[in-house]
């Protein structure tokens, strides 16, 4: 099945309510410039009131040390952190206690086979502004399935959601604009609608069972 993460969450009703709805995870922006940021005291109180199975991941950009960002992790208390900067593979590899999700801008030049290098396992396929809601020629991901678990991103709705399941059958989804009112307030219908599109598609892609 797709995991679902609505991702720029910055008010705990709004992760209660992807919770409720069947979210796999919730994402937090850490990125200070971002319009979706949110202080670390206010991520730790919406992690701590989070249900069992829903994972809390931590966005970050270009970090200076990857210990220290470690350390951040575990004290919000983190399960995965999601890097979308120049972060190299041997910083990835210095991340041991917490998953990374190594993210990637797909663009005309993006190559598949640059996730080799990446000992991370899994990888964020974005369009080119992340948090932007443009998403990438889904074509351009082709193959990557093979370097690991492929979470799509970049410009994701209701209504497009089922379409990159059907072509890339990816581990996940990523979805931060597509369902919000404005940046950071998430719509609860938009949430709903997301989320059931990929249970249908899921079911599409397992022969109407």
């Amino acid at each position: 099945m797709t995991r679902v993460k609505i991702c720029g969450i910055t008010q705990f009703e709004d992760a209660r309510d992807a919770a409720l709805l069947g979210a796999d995870a919730i994402g937090l922006n850490f990125y200070p410039n971002s319009p979706r940021y949110i202080e670390p005291s206010r991520a730790a109180k919406i992690i701590e009131k989070l249900p069992p199975f829903v994972t809390a991941v931590g966005i970050f950009v270009n970090h200076r040390d990857p210990q220290s960002l470690e350390d951040f992790a575990l004290s919000l208390g983190l399960h995965a952190v999601q890097l979308h900067g120049n972060e190299t593979p041997d910083y990835c590899s210095m991340i041991q206690r917490v998953k990374v999700i190594k993210a990637f801008r797909v663009d005309s030049n993006f190559r598949v086979d640059v996730l080799r290098s990446h000992g991370s396992g899994t990888f964020l396929l974005d369009g080119c502004a992340p948090g932007a809601g443009t998403s990438f020629e889904w074509e351009l991901a082709f193959g990557a399935n093979a370097f690991g678990s492929i979470i799509i991103g970049g410009g994701l709705t209701p209504h497009n959601v089922s379409r990159v399941i059907s072509t890339l059958h990816p581990f996940g989804v990523d979805v931060a604009s597509g369902v919000e009112s404005r940046p950071g307030k998430k719509d609860y219908d938009k949430m709903r609608r997301f989320i059931e599109a990929v249970e249908r598609a899921d079911v599409a892609l397992m022969g109407g069972l």
